[in-house]
């Protein structure tokens, strides 16, 4: 798996801002929400997902496989009668980087600026 994070800078005070540490794959809305939807389940129907996050089928396909190729998705394909469900499952891979991206969120809105010089 190919780490997303942005490479160390010149060790500045702003390469410590926690903006740095946003995952670049899953901070697309539509990523996040589609790992954020998979977090509370072991797995998920594409019909489910699509309908869940509002999705049309060709962009849930396109981002399911942009999560996938980064392995924080896994796809499965299985027979039910005479259909192919596809089955969409976090791996440990992407819900460790939900969890570093969403704590990279909150550590950015709990930034304060040193207060003004009256």
């Amino acid at each position: 798996m190919t780490t997303h994070r942005p490479p160390a800078g010149d060790g500045s005070a702003v390469d410590h801002h926690p903006r740095h540490t946003l995952d670049e794959v899953i901070h697309s809305p539509v990523r996040l929400s589609v790992v954020a939807a998979l977090s509370g389940v072991e797995k998920a129907d594409f019909r489910t997902l699509r309908d869940t996050i509002e999705l049309s089928d060709s962009t849930l396909s396109k981002q399911l496989t942009v999560l996938e190729d980064a392995g924080y998705v896994e796809i499965s394909k299985e027979r039910a009668g005479r259909r192919t469900r596809t089955w969409a499952r976090l791996t440990p891979a992407g819900a460790a980087a939900l969890r570093a991206h969403l704590d990279a969120l909150r550590a950015i809105a709990e930034v304060a600026l040193p207060p003004a010089d009256a």
